[in-house]
């Protein structure tokens, strides 16, 4: 090669699509350094509200629920806090299980040590994880920390022990997270249960109150004695770093309220896909409800909140990225807030959404487009002629593809999708009905609320 091809050869190289640089200052990195335990790339979650979902409201009465939650698909179980509450400022009859009085002990209403071990090993011999509540933000007045450390909480201007500065947690007061010898009693209660219990990691209640370089190293001083699984009460890509392997995505569900009985329709998601796709890390874990206890008890009930539009909702929940979860009684149709403070059992029955979880779960289990962060496939907008009251989204990863799609309406919608880019021959997932996508529009007749998952054969 002559000088002076070499030379129009270089000055092609950037319009060819060639990298020229090598200083690592320019080049990507995966903003995600943690390692997720294996088995959560294609997880459920299940949260566990163990004083009402029996009459009993015991570890071991729960028990008997266990294979019917594995029928379901069910990987994780959360269980709510299983320690014990405090007595003073308590609100309620019961107290809130968000007030805790031992870090290191167990609800006697729930049972003993021994009982919750054994639930926790029964729980590993069916294939699921357990992950418990984790409340590092505060404490009941009467935990006994208050007394053998009272510099370890935050205090008002009087110098008294203060509720986290404005809200109106009465039964709680506010740790101070700048004393480093309350951080290791708190990293050293975390690796406890770990430890004594076996359990497979934490849900942490409002996680973004607490400085992340705790969560940092208490991350990193878990995983020494095995993988952990981390979920925050929180939704910001900074916990993905090196603490948390999900996050709630509340910014979901108050779209879905806005598309769903908010009247907005698919307009109202748009938004939401575009930040996740554009803002949140490859590998990042979000974690997609219909329900949990928090909008439960405060906000209404899945029903109320949802409208005709539920299962709609449901689906996108199974199939959109991130990490389906039910709350306990969604998949017996609950239909009404549940006491917070109070005995308030759970009325179990046959209901047609055990069943779409049940299918949703299984698909999530087996196709590797609906897999969770970087294991799954991307969303891609797929665009139709309804755009202001249909959703479609295709993911596809290693030869698995879903083809989903929403009418988030009451209007009966006869939708053109566009196809080129999906050839291929389809099964609905619900019907089993098949279609065959072999040109660049197809027609789909939706009813309203009429929601189709399309697997790719």
């Amino acid at each position: 090669m002559n000088s002076l091809k070499y030379l129009l050869l270089l000055l092609m190289i950037p319009f060819l699509g060639f990298s020229q640089t090598k200083d690592p200052r320019y080049q990507p990195k995966p903003y995600v350094e943690l390692k997720h335990p294996e088995w959560s790339k294609n997880a459920t979650i299940y949260e566990v509200n163990i004083r009402q979902y029996t009459k009993e409201g015991t570890f071991k009465a729960f028990e008997k629920h266990l294979p019917r939650l594995k029928k379901m698909g069910v990987d994780i179980l959360w269980l709510m806090p299983i320690h014990p509450i405090g007595e003073e400022h308590r609100k309620g009859k019961l107290g809130s299980y968000y007030s805790v009085k031992d870090f290191k002990g167990v609800n006697p209403d729930f049972g003993t040590l021994k009982d919750f071990k054994t639930l926790v090993d029964k729980i590993h011999s069916m294939g699921m994880y357990v992950i418990i509540d984790w409340v590092g933000n505060h404490s009941a007045w009467d935990n006994p920390l208050t007394k053998e450390h009272p510099d370890w909480y935050t205090k008002s201007r009087e110098g008294n022990f203060q509720p986290t500065p404005w809200y109106d947690w009465d039964d709680v007061i506010d740790f101070d997270y700048n004393n480093p010898d309350f951080r290791e009693y708190m990293t050293g209660a975390l690796k406890y249960w770990v430890k004594e219990a076996n359990i497979d990691g934490y849900r942490c209640d409002v996680a973004g109150f607490i400085p992340v370089d705790f969560w940092d190293n208490a991350r990193e001083e878990m995983d020494a004695i095995k993988p952990v699984f981390m979920l925050a009460e929180w939704e910001s890509r900074d916990l993905y770093k090196k603490s948390f392997d999900a996050t709630y995505s509340w910014s979901l569900w108050d779209k879905l309220k806005l598309a769903t009985t908010g009247g907005k329709g698919a307009e109202a998601l748009y938004e939401y896909m575009a930040h996740d796709v554009g803002s949140f890390p490859l590998d990042s874990y979000r974690m997609l409800f219909t329900d949990n206890h928090d909008k439960n008890s405060w906000e209404g009930n899945q029903f109320s909140n949802f409208g005709k539009g539920l299962e709609t909702a449901m689906v996108l929940c199974g199939t959109a990225n991130g990490m389906p979860l039910v709350y306990s009684g969604q998949e017996a149709g609950l239909d009404r807030s549940l006491e917070f403070f109070e005995k308030d059992e759970i009325v179990w029955k046959n209901h047609k959404f055990y069943g779409i979880y049940q299918k949703l779960f299984d698909l999530k289990h087996k196709n590797q487009a609906l897999w969770n962060g970087k294991s799954g496939g991307e969303m891609i907008r797929v665009t139709n002629n309804q755009m202001s009251d249909v959703l479609s989204i295709y993911r596809e990863k290693n030869n698995d593809a879903v083809l989903s799609i929403y009418n988030f309406s009451d209007k009966s919608l006869p939708t053109n999708v566009d196809t080129k880019y999906y050839y291929g021959q389809y099964r609905e997932l619900f019907t089993g009905k098949i279609f065959n996508i072999n040109s660049e529009k197809t027609t789909i007749n939706l009813k309203p609320w009429e929601y189709l998952v399309l697997v790719k054969n």
